[in-house]
């Protein structure tokens, strides 16, 4: 069996948790015997090659609707369903937040599309979707998909109550390597040091983090690029922080190792998380975790985190007190080696992938 796995054009130049979900899938599915293959969607692909095709991101269907038009195979899809809409409507700054402000998040989104077009930031594969509109275009999609892929049954269901119900689906965990990611307990933990891997964006709320632990003991790295379409955002974090404040630019994964094992702390304060690679990751490591209360989350992670309410900055500091006085989670690190790894998300892909051909 192939597949060609095909994701954003901006994939590896603006990486972010869609790149290490889909490069460590397709590397995990190649190792049982599918042959898969990563494609930029910008890409011209040879369709006759493959057995069927693994498109990611709902949020981008204009891309979708070209190559499923374009090569008459069989699909399925990695949703990825993530909610920008509350940090759009009601939280984004200036003249964009203005406008965003009036609309819906369907519409946010198309106007969000069309702008990194015109602006020659990124391209659009499919110039039908500009009549048909973003909700109808991720519509057909998912009708047209032979399986959705979700994340989780939280994200199913909001699929379907956003804008399809009753969709043939199989959930496909995210995970985590680990081979790369491992805890070593006689490493010490820094009590007082705290971690949020995340490209630097509003979505991520790393400004709130900042006031959040601004001049107090802690030591925060902020560990990320800066988000392209963002650099205000960005300026703002950068000149609103304290000196207990750090960031360091984007990292391989391979280097993110040494700031788990020293860190006590790692946090994600987003305004929606459908899972929260990096929090996986560094929950493996032995970090306590604080992530947002909005998305996903609570389905992967339950009463083993700490949650925290990301427009509150006194909600962010409490539940980092709390996770940093806390004593490490063996429970979670058991849990993600059981069910949250890439191997046991490339073991229902295949079998998404057996369903899909009808093998």
């Amino acid at each position: 069996m192939k597949a060609a796995i095909i994701a954003r054009s901006t994939l590896f130049t603006v990486p972010g948790g869609d790149t290490v979900q889909a490069v460590q899938t397709a590397r995990e599915l190649t190792a049982i015997g599918v042959d898969t293959t990563v494609r930029l969607s910008n890409e011209e692909i040879a369709y006759d090659q493959y057995d069927l095709l693994h498109f990611f991101n709902i949020i981008r269907p204009a891309d979708i609707l070209y190559h499923r038009k374009k090569a008459q195979k069989p699909y399925v899809v990695s949703t990825i369903l993530c909610d920008y809409s509350e940090y759009d409507k009601y939280h984004r700054k200036g003249s964009t937040g203005l406008i965003f402000s009036s609309f819906s998040a369907d519409t946010i989104e198309y106007l969000k599309t069309v702008a990194r077009w015109v602006l020659g930031k990124d391209h659009l594969a499919s110039l039908s979707y500009l009549w048909k509109g973003h909700r109808r275009s991720i519509i057909q999609v998912l009708r047209g998909a032979e399986l959705v892929l979700p994340n989780s049954e939280s994200e199913y269901q909001r699929i379907g109550h956003k804008y399809t119900p009753g969709l043939k689906h199989l959930t496909v965990p995210n995970g985590v390597n680990p081979e790369l990611f491992k805890y070593d307990p006689s490493e010490k933990k820094d009590n007082h040091l705290v971690v949020c891997v995340a490209r630097i964006e509003g979505l991520k709320n790393q400004l709130n983090l900042i006031k959040a632990l601004n001049n107090t003991t802690y030591k925060l790295l902020i560990i990320g690029a800066g988000a392209p379409n963002q650099a205000s955002y960005y300026r703002q974090c950068r000149e609103a922080a304290a000196e207990n404040v750090t960031f360091i630019d984007h990292v391989p994964q391979e280097q993110l190792v040494q700031y788990y094992s020293r860190a006590k702390v790692h946090i994600l304060p987003s305004w929606f998380e459908t899972t929260g690679l990096s929090t996986i990751e560094a929950a493996l490591m032995g970090c306590n975790i604080v992530i947002t209360d909005k998305g996903d989350t609570r389905e992967y992670f339950g009463g083993d985190a700490f949650y925290c309410d990301p427009e509150s900055p006194q909600s962010i500091l409490d539940a980092v007190v709390k996770a940093g006085n806390a004593m490490p989670n063996a429970n979670l690190r058991e849990k993600i080696l059981k069910k949250y790894t890439w191997v046991q998300a490339a073991l229902c892909t295949k079998r998404a992938y057996q369903l899909a051909i009808k093998l």
